[in-house]
């Protein structure tokens, strides 16, 4: 259990931890506005895109092999990331690393769920599992504010290698493989469809968030949606299935994904930009602006772990609701968020979502693999991560790009200030706050003070979208997981 948590943190981490180092690459790579949420998202779409496909295979290939595998492929490309010369280069590691990652997650979870065939003995794990996603989330700005203060940006990619380098050493040891008996074979034509649909679909809605309905965005749209209506009729024709999609007939089954997804979407977003703030807009030392977001942490892992229990004692459907108005409710408040604001605001904020998040996911996580084989829960664990991989990347997509077009049409660039710095301020508002510390005073003052408030505005207002998404998604959840329970014996378990 140990080394499995240290997977899945180290994951978790990885999707946060470049929040912080985003003003130490943008000095040194220089890369525009969208390659910065590229650097940022493009680790997740390709995780997202690729989980089916790695959690199917994991049934098939043994998911301790899988594991190991995939970790130290995980490693490599951290070294190679920290060490990229260029944005573009630097967007590939990652993308690189999501192949890896993809690998990791639905392991993890497959193996817990063979490991602890009794249902209450499983949710308690599945809480420490969904504990450590959570925390490693906003563990990742802590650990990245710790490097930051004495190393390069490179570092938060570097501390990588000797976490796996432990991981592979126990985890050969002590895991016990595990895969499907009869597994049928791995349909090579619907894992490209799963792919190429879901990193089409992602990439559509990121283009027309940021740009609106460009012709690129539609393309993509319709070449992802096409591809995915075509791997759902092809699992319904084969055999055996890539992916069993009749589980998706099941209305708590179907809600509790959705809870999945929006949970990671209300808190990947947050956590990403709120860096930010705290480092661009409050001035506070990477570090400090790491523990900052520690509440998030406090509250998720708590709630995490006792999350089964109160779902068990009340009812799923009202732990997952509460959770999800949690994070939207705290969401909401973020809207009174300013440059002054005290820190009892955010932090009270960061808690309720911690709090909130913990309860939702562990809980769907546990109902998303009580529903399916022992033998596919490979294939069930991919769903539950492919949820927690896609709402990171829409939370970082859809948020990040609300708050660059709101920044962008408020930005007032003072007269005076010259085309390559006035274009770097257009472009982000790092690179507004390098461009200003170059100009003398007063100018760079009056650039610095105009990208901090058209960065506030978008921020308010990307908080406030996300809080009408989440207590949406609370309502929603009450009616979606009626009459859903949580198992008190193993149906699936051989006797």
């Amino acid at each position: 259990m140990t080394v499995l948590t240290l997977a899945v943190l180290l994951v978790a981490i990885d999707a946060t931890v470049l929040g912080l180092a985003v003003p130490f690459l943008s000095a040194d790579l220089q890369p525009s506005g969208s390659q910065l949420l590229w650097i940022g998202d493009a680790y997740s779409f390709v995780i997202a895109g690729l989980l089916v496909s790695m959690g199917t295979l994991g049934d098939r290939l043994g998911r301790k092999r899988l594991l190991l595998w995939g970790s130290a492929a995980f490693g490599l490309l951290s070294l190679v990331a920290a060490y990229a010369p260029s944005a573009e280069a630097l967007i590939a590691a990652r993308a690189a690393m999501g192949v890896a990652g993809a690998t990791l997650m639905p392991s993890t979870l497959a193996l817990i769920r063979n490991l602890f065939p009794d249902p209450r003995e499983r949710s308690f794990a599945i809480g420490i599992w969904g504990a450590m996603s959570m925390a490693g989330a906003a563990v990742g700005p802590v650990v990245g504010g710790l490097l930051l203060e004495h190393f390069w940006w490179g570092s938060v990619f570097t501390i990588n290698l000797p976490v796996m380098a432990l991981l592979i050493v126990v985890g050969v040891r002590v895991l016990p493989e595990s895969r499907n008996p009869n597994p049928g074979p791995w349909d090579v034509p619907s894992a490209l469809l799963s792919l190429v649909g879901m990193i089409a679909v992602v990439y559509a809605v990121k283009k027309t968030a940021a740009y609106g309905p460009h012709w690129e965005a539609v393309a993509s749209g319709v070449l992802g949606v096409a591809a995915l209506v075509w791997f759902t009729r092809r699992q319904f024709s084969l055999p055996v299935p890539l992916l069993d999609m009749r589980l998706f007939r099941n209305r708590n089954f179907s809600g509790a994904v959705l809870a999945d997804l929006l949970t990671v979407f209300g808190l990947s977003g947050v956590v990403f930009f709120l860096s930010q703030y705290f480092q661009l807009v409050q001035g506070l030392s990477p570090l400090k602006a790491g523990l900052a977001e520690l509440p998030a942490t406090v509250g998720a892992v708590f709630t995490g772990v006792v999350a089964g229990l109160i779902a068990r004692r009340l009812s799923p459907r009202l732990v997952v609701s509460t959770g999800l108005a949690a994070v939207g409710l705290a969401l909401g408040a973020l809207v009174a968020l300013d440059d002054g604001s005290h820190y009892a605001l955010v932090g009270t904020a960061l808690l309720f979502v911690g709090l909130g998040a913990g309860l939702s996911f562990t809980v769907t996580a546990d109902l998303i693999m009580s529903s399916a084989p022992k033998e596919n829960a490979g294939a069930a664990s991919a769903i539950s991560e492919t949820a927690y991989e896609l709402g990171a990347a829409l939370g970082i997509a859809l948020l990040g790009s609300v708050i660059t077009g709101v920044y962008r049409g408020h930005l007032t660039v003072p007269s005076g200030v010259d085309g390559s710095a006035a274009h770097a301020a257009n472009d982000s508002f790092a690179g507004a706050v390098d461009a200003a510390g170059a100009l003398p005073d007063p100018l760079g003052t009056a650039l610095a003070a105009s990208a901090q408030d058209a960065f506030l505005d978008g921020l308010r207002i990307a908080a406030g979208a996300g809080a009408v998404v989440l207590v949406a998604a609370a309502v929603a959840a009450w009616f979606m997981l009626r009459g859903s329970r949580l198992a008190e014996h193993d149906d699936h378990a051989d006797h």
